[in-house]
C-alpha cells in the first residue's frame, strides 16, 4: 500500500474535524453529518487495504518515516508510523466501530443545537487516536495519548450548560492526568536506559536485559501507571462511570473501542518490556482482578442503564489486564476486539432505549419495551448473552481463553475472574428483565411517545450483533476443533517476548478435559445467574426499591459505590482545596501589598512632585538657573 494512503488514514478525521470545526455554524446538517460520517468511513475502507496489503505480502512489519522530528543531542526522534499487527487490529477496529457510532450520532444527535460542533470533536477524537496507534515510538503515543484525553473533555462536557457534566469532564481530565504523569516519567526512564524511544530500537535492546532487572520493572511500573488512569483500573476508574454524562454515542465510542483500550494497547506494544518484569505482571494481574471483581459488585444494584453499563466497562477492562498479567497478550486483544462489537452495542442500544423513553435513564421507569423496541431489544439481548459468556457468542471465545490462562497462572485469581463472570451475567440480564420484559413503569407520556429509532440508529444496531454473534470466530481454541486466527496472525509481535522469557508464554498447556471443565464452570455460572436474574425480575416480578427507601448496610454500601468518591474527596480534594484557598489567601495578600503599596508610594510621590509646578514663571526661571549652575558646578569638579 503507497504511503499517502497510509498517510489519509489519520487524515481524514482530522480534515473532516477542520471542515466542520470551521464551518459548523454554515454547513447545513445534513451535510454535517455526512462530512463527518464520510471521513470515519473512509479511514475505514483505507484500513482494510492496508490490512489485505500487509497480509499480501508476507505480514512483514515496516516504518513509514515522514519527517524529522526532534534531535537532542544523540537522541533523535522521527515522526513515524510503524505497520504491524497490532496496529492494523487497531485501526480496523477503532475506524470500523467509529463508522457506526459516526452514522448512529446522525439519528441520535439530529435535534441538538451543537450537532456540528459534535461530530467535529468526534472527528478529532478518532484522529488522536489513530495517531496512538499508528506511532512508531513514544512520543507519538504520548500525543495520541494526551489528545484523547483532551477530546475525551471536550465530549463528556460536551452539554456543558450542565455544570454536573461540567465536573464529570473535569474530573476525567484530572484523573487521567495523574496516569500520564506516571507514563511521561517511563518515557523518560526509557531514553535514560536505552538512548531512543523508537520501539524497534527499544525492544531490540532491551532482549539484552535479565529477567527482573530494577530499570525494567521501574519503566513497567510507570507505564502501567498512565495504562490505570486511561483505562479505569483501581484506583484510578472513579472517572468514567461519570463519563456517562457525555452523549450517549460518546459513550460508546470512550467505552467501547477507542480511549479506554489504550493502556490495554501499550501494555501489548510493550510485550518486551513486560515480560522481562514478572513482578509487574503480577501487579497488573492483581489489579485486573480486582478491579474486575469490584466493579462487576457494583454494577448488580445500579439503576440508571448508562451506569450499569460503565461499571460494566470497568470490569471487563479488568480481564483484560488479568489476561496481560498472565502474559496472554493475545487473549486479551482478542477480549479487545469482542467487547468492542458487544460493548458499543448495548451502549448504542442504551441509547435506542433512552431515545424512546424521552430521556429517561432510570430502569426502575422502564419496562416491556421490547414489543415498541423489536430491534433494539433483539439486538440488545444478543450483545447480553455475548458479555455473559454464552456460547456460541463473541465474549465467550475470549473471555474463556482468558479464564484458562489466568487458572494456568494463578488459581485464586482465576476464582476472582469466575466470581466477576457470575456477576456480570446477573446484572447484565437484570438490565435486559427490567428493561424489555413486564409493565411500562414509566409515565402516560413516555408510553404515549414510544418508538423504535430511526433506521441510521437501527442499521448500527443490528451490524453490531452480527459481529456480536460471531466474532469469537476468529479465536475458536483447539479444544473445540478450531483455529485461533487471531492469535497466528499476531504471533510475530512476540518474537521478543519468546526471547527473553519463553517459560512463561503463551500458548496454554491445559489438556482438553482440563479446558472443557474450566469452560463449563464459566458457562455454568453464566447461566445459574441468568436464571436467578429471571426468577427475580420475570417471575416475581421484583423492581429496585426507590432511592427514599430504607436500604440495608450492605446495600446502601453497594448501591453507594463502597463510598469511594467521597473517600477520595475526603482524602484529596477537600484537603487540596483548603491548602489552595490558603496560598491563595497568603499570595493575594503579598500580591496586593506589593501593587498596591506600589500605586500608593507613586501618588505619593507624585503629590510632593506636583507642590513643585507653582505656575510662576519667576519660580521656573530660578529653577532653571539653579539646574544650570548645578551641572556647571559638576562638571568643574570631574
Amino acid at each position: 500500500m503507497s504511503a499517502s494512503l497510509l498517510i489519509l488514514i489519520p487524515l481524514l478525521p482530522l480534515l473532516g474535524f477542520l471542515i466542520n470545526g470551521l464551518g459548523f455554524r454554515t454547513i447545513p446538517k445534513g451535510a454535517v453529518g455526512i462530512i463527518g460520517s464520510l471521513a470515519v468511513i473512509g479511514s475505514f475502507a483505507l484500513s482494510l487495504n492496508a490490512f489485505n496489503a500487509f497480509v499480501a505480502a508476507g505480514s512483514t512489519p515496516f516504518v513509514l518515516p515522514l519527517f524529522n522530528w526532534i534531535t537532542v543531542g544523540n537522541l533523535n526522534i522521527p515522526f513515524s508510523f510503524q505497520i504491524d499487527q497490532l496496529s492494523l487490529l487497531m485501526l480496523m477496529i477503532i475506524t470500523g466501530v467509529g463508522s457506526l457510532i459516526h452514522i448512529y450520532s446522525i439519528g441520535y444527535m439530529k435535534h441538538d443545537e451543537g450537532f456540528g460542533k459534535f461530530f467535529a470533536y468526534l472527528n478529532l477524537f478518532l484522529f488522536f487516536m489513530l495517531l496512538l496507534v499508528l506511532g512508531s515510538n513514544y512520543v507519538i503515543m504520548f500525543i495520541g495519548w494526551e489528545g484523547v484525553g483532551l477530546c475525551s473533555y471536550l465530549l463528556i462536557g460536551f452539554w456543558n450548560k450542565n455544570t454536573n457534566y461540567n465536573n464529570a469532564a473535569r474530573k476525567a481530565f484530572i484523573m487521567n492526568r495523574v496516569g500520564d504523569l506516571g507514563f511521561l516519567l517511563g518515557i523518560f526512564t526509557i531514553i535514560a536506559t536505552f538512548g531512543s524511544v523508537e520501539y524497534l530500537e527499544v525492544f531490540s535492546k532491551a532482549t539484552g536485559f535479565s529477567i527482573g532487572d530494577p530499570v525494567i520493572i521501574a519503566i513497567t511500573l510507570f507505564l502501567f501507571i498512565g495504562a490505570m488512569g486511561k483505562s479505569a483500573q483501581i484506583p484510578l476508574y472513579t472517572w468514567l462511570p461519570d463519563a456517562m454524562a457525555g452523549p450517549t454515542p460518546v459513550s460508546a465510542l470512550i467505552h467501547a473501542a477507542t480511549m479506554v483500550t489504550a493502556g490495554i494497547y501499550m501494555v501489548i506494544r510493550s510485550n518486551v518490556l513486560y515480560s522481562l518484569a514478572p513482578s509487574t505482571l503480577e501487579l497488573v494481574g492483581i489489579i485486573g482482578g480486582a478491579t474486575a471483581l469490584f466493579a462487576a459488585s457494583i454494577g448488580l444494584l445500579q439503576n440508571d442503564i448508562k451506569k450499569v453499563l460503565a461499571y460494566s466497562t470497568v470490569s471487563q477492562l479488568g480481564y483484560m489486564f488479568m489476561g496481560l498479567g498472565a502474559m496472554a497478550y493475545s487473549a486479551s486483544m482478542f477480549h479487545v476486539i469482542t467487547h468492542a462489537f458487544f460493548k458499543a452495542l448495548l451502549f448504542l442500544g442504551a441509547g435506542s432505549v433512552i431515545h424512546a423513553m424521552s430521556d429517561e435513564q432510570d430502569i426502575r421507569s422502564m419496562g416491556g419495551l421490547r414489543k415498541k423496541l423489536p430491534i433494539t431489544f433483539l439486538t440488545f439481548l444478543i450483545a447480553t448473552i455475548a458479555i455473559s459468556g454464552i456460547p456460541p457468542f463473541a465474549g465467550f471465545f475470549s473471555k474463556d481463553e482468558i479464564l484458562a490462562h489466568v487458572f494456568e497462572h494463578n488459581k485464586l485469581l482465576w476464582v476472582v475472574g469466575v466470581l466477576g463472570s457470575l456477576m456480570t451475567s446477573f446484572y447484565m440480564f437484570r438490565l435486559l428483565f427490567l428493561t424489555f420484559f413486564g409493565k411500562f413503569r414509566g409515565t402516560h407520556d413516555q408510553e404515549h411517545h414510544l418508538h423504535e429509532s430511526p433506521a441510521s440508529m437501527t442499521i448500527p444496531l443490528v451490524i453490531l450483533a452480527v459481529l456480536s454473534a460471531l466474532g469469537g470466530f476468529i479465536g475458536v481454541p483447539e479444544a473445540l476443533h478450531g483455529t485461533h486466527h487471531l492469535a497466528e496472525f499476531m504471533e510475530p509481535l512476540y518474537a521478543g517476548s519468546h526471547q527473553v522469557n519463553p517459560a512463561a508464554f503463551e500458548p496454554t498447556t491445559l489438556s482438553h478435559s482440563e479446558e472443557y471443565i474450566l469452560m463449563a464452570v464459566s458457562v455454568g455460572v453464566a447461566l445459574l445467574s441468568l436464571i436467578v436474574a429471571y426468577v427475580m425480575y420475570i417471575q416475581k416480578e421484583s423492581v429496585p426499591a426507590p432511592d427514599s427507601e430504607e436500604k440495608s448496610a450492605v446495600q446502601n454500601l453497594i448501591y453507594n459505590k463502597y463510598y469511594v468518591d467521597e473517600l477520595y474527596n475526603a482524602v484529596f480534594v477537600k484537603p487540596i482545596k483548603s491548602l489552595s484557598n490558603v496560598l491563595y489567601s497568603f499570595g493575594e495578600f503579598f500580591i496586593d501589598l506589593f501593587v498596591n503599596g506600589t500605586a500608593r508610594l507613586v501618588a505619593f510621590l507624585g503629590g510632593l512632585l506636583r507642590k513643585t509646578q507653582t505656575g510662576s514663571t519667576g519660580d521656573y526661571v530660578f529653577a532653571m538657573v539653579l539646574g544650570i549652575v548645578v551641572i556647571l558646578f559638576w562638571k568643574l569638579l570631574l
